[in-house]
């Protein structure tokens, strides 16, 4: 262990390797994941209060982002991070866990409890998606770069840093706009500088940021087709949202557990991030205790 009291490392994905922090405590272990564009540090206010709880943690940049490699030509895809979530529990040798996504990290979770049912105890979203919904509304930063015949404008977007972050500011404001004042001042102070950095700092995310966006109404699509599959697996699946994000809004969560089997919809008065606007009550819900 380190001063941070977790182990660190790093998994080959063939194209790059992966980081991956790794917290001691039972299993079994909550795996998490980010979305686009941020990384692990989404959870660091949610990770002290589950390890405080005894649970073992384990949070990981996908790759191409945070401090995981970003190969020049690497591919990135949904189907490439679910082989990296699949890495993560064979590289650590993990028997069963609890998939958590947020964001765009949410086909993976799902879809991993899917695949390999025999490695997952539950699975925890929070504001993610997963199959088209009707309330559903995509932050303007992600329809743009998803709408692929605009890709010329969006790769010249990529290719000058004042224009692309104007377009971030526009985003960032949009995503404050129903937040209380502190939840605000965090995000002015944590989150904006961790996108921004994503993004400013070589080689940057912006390569699997574009990859990504440009999948993603294929990915809703696919997903629609197999959402059957995790109905049949009887795996639970526990939605924790925040009601004041504008894109990712309760609504998803409703509309996801028309289609599980055995689910629980927890939603709290935040944000897109909820871990981050309330950890405490995130951990609560996620330890049972809420």
């Amino acid at each position: 262990m380190n001063e941070n009291n977790y182990l660190e490392h790093r998994i080959d994905r063939g194209q790059g390797s992966i980081y991956v922090r790794e917290y001691a405590g039972k299993d079994p272990a909550f795996v998490l994941m980010h979305g686009f564009p941020d990384n692990l540090g989404i959870y660091d206010r949610l990770v002290p209060l589950l390890t405080a709880g005894g649970r073992r943690v384990v949070v990981f940049d996908f790759l191409g982002f945070g401090a995981s490699d970003k190969p020049a030509g690497a591919k990135y895809s949904f189907e490439q991070q679910l082989g990296d979530l699949h890495a993560v529990v064979q590289g650590l040798n993990l028997n069963k866990i609890v998939p958590v996504g947020h964001d765009a990290s949410g086909p993976a979770a799902v879809n991993y409890a899917i695949e390999h049912p025999e490695h997952v105890e539950s699975v925890c979203l929070m504001n993610a998606f997963y199959v088209d919904s009707p309330t559903a509304k995509y932050p303007e930063l992600i329809e743009l770069f998803a709408t692929t015949n605009l890709k010329a404008l969006t790769q010249a977007i990529l290719r000058s840093p004042e224009q692309f972050a104007w377009v971030l500011n526009f985003q960032r404001s949009k995503f404050q706009e129903h937040l209380k004042e502190d939840q605000k001042d965090f995000y002015a102070k944590f989150l904006g500088p961790l996108i921004d950095a994503n993004f400013r700092n070589q080689p940057s995310s912006g390569p699997a940021f574009a990859q990504m966006t440009s999948q993603l109404f294929e990915e809703l699509a696919k997903n629609a087709k197999r959402i059957n599959k995790i109905w049949a697996t009887a795996i639970p699946v526990q939605l924790i949202w925040g009601e004041t994000d504008p894109y990712l809004n309760f609504g998803i969560a409703k509309h996801l557990q028309t289609l599980l089997k055995h689910s629980s919809l927890h939603v709290l008065p935040a944000g897109h991030w909820v871990q981050l606007d309330m950890p405490d009550r995130v951990a609560q819900i996620m330890l049972g205790n809420g």
